[in-house]
């Protein structure tokens, strides 16, 4: 009978793996390149051609809208040159001489995604350094196969990126809650303007938080978005895609399907006890810092290792690190959670010492 038990165990394994395989072959989209990414863990959850350097068009404005916001102040005052009001392409319509503020063009930026926009924003945050800029928070994103020639992402032989790249930047630039709460608006009024988001994402699905449509000729339809649903956030990427609202659609239904966040940990969660040598209690509780969850498809589970000391000494207090749990998918770490000491313990000093420390406490 045992004998049986781990046939069947063994093979019923085998069916869900084999149901998790077909559905990713299954899935397709019409992009050149596009990827799927869980942006809490890192977790690629789908991919084709994501590393092919390609045209990115107006994606590249989620970099020019990190930067600024990163860099600038939104209540800066900027006036209007000739110069930008001549960007070739989509525009949020600037006029010589007039002035705006700088957040008032980083939503001409994201939702008109004013190619004029570009232009002023780039000059009033970092004048000829923007384009160095952009190119060093790729470079600090680990957007290794990505170069910024311009702000607007017109064609240039310089300026390209990949899926996964852009994938990244999305995933940092939703962490900047500026950044979130303009392009996740769909329309606004501001600075006499009324301005409405071209994605049409934030309509279509349930939980979007935006992120930048773009195309040019050369580059085709590009498009990178978000989506959060049940506290886990997605990121999906097409590159030359004439279908690419659909495909994000369909793209988001796999991956929230397939792979839902698994909470292993949660942030103050019991997990042992520490002994205490000289202190006024015998043992302490060891806490989880932080709360960890990792998306994981049906048959995936993973595993964990502690390390933590059998015992300190007193003093130890509420907060400090004492260890850490790691997980593992397979023989890979895929994240790490520290573990803090649950509660003060004091110094137990003897009757005669405690009497006096007591006494000297209060000196100056």
């Amino acid at each position: 009978m045992p004998t049986i038990r781990r046939v069947f165990s063994f093979l019923f394994a085998v069916f869900l793996l084999s149901i998790i395989t077909c559905r990713a072959s299954a899935l397709s989209t019409s992009a050149t390149s596009s990827i799927l990414l869980d942006a809490g863990s890192g977790r690629v959850l789908y991919e084709h051609n994501a590393d092919k350097q390609m045209l990115i068009a107006s994606t590249t404005k989620i970099m020019t809208a990190l930067v600024a916001i990163e860099n600038g102040e939104l209540d800066q005052v900027v006036t209007v040159k000739r110069a930008y009001t001549l960007a070739e392409g989509s525009s949020m319509y600037l006029k010589e001489g007039e002035t705006l503020t700088l957040e008032t063009l980083l939503y001409g930026l994201m939702l008109c995604s004013g190619n004029d926009a570009a232009l002023a924003v780039a000059d009033a945050v970092g004048g000829n350094d923007f384009i160095k800029m952009m190119n060093d928070k790729a470079e600090e994103l680990g957007m290794t196969s990505t170069s910024f020639a311009n702000p607007n992402g017109l064609d240039d032989e310089k300026h390209y990126s990949t899926a996964r790249d852009m994938a990244l930047l999305a995933a940092a630039a939703m962490k900047n809650q500026t950044f979130v709460r303009i392009a996740s608006t769909k329309s606004i009024s501001i600075g006499g303007r009324l301005m409405s988001n071209h994605n049409k994402l934030l309509n279509m699905i349930d939980g979007c938080l935006g992120l930048k449509t773009g195309y040019t000729k050369a580059a085709g339809r590009t498009l990178v978005s978000c989506v959060q649903r049940h506290g886990q956030m997605l990121v999906a990427v097409t590159l030359q895609d004439g279908n690419d609202w659909a495909d994000h659609a369909a793209l988001y239904d796999y991956g929230f399907s397939t792979y839902p966040a698994s909470t292993q940990v949660l942030a103050g969660e019991h997990m042992g006890v520490v002994s205490v040598s000289g202190g006024t209690r015998p043992r302490v509780p060891l806490l989880a810092a932080d709360t960890f969850s990792y998306p994981l498809a049906q048959g995936e589970k993973l595993r964990t290792e502690t390390d933590f000391p059998e015992e300190v000494s007193a003093p130890v207090y509420a907060g400090t690190p004492l260890g850490e749990i790691r997980f593992y998918l397979g023989e890979q770490e895929v994240g790490c959670v520290e573990l803090v000491c649950g509660q003060d313990v004091e110094l137990d000093f003897p009757e005669p010492v405690s009497f006096l420390h007591r006494i000297f406490s209060f000196l100056p």
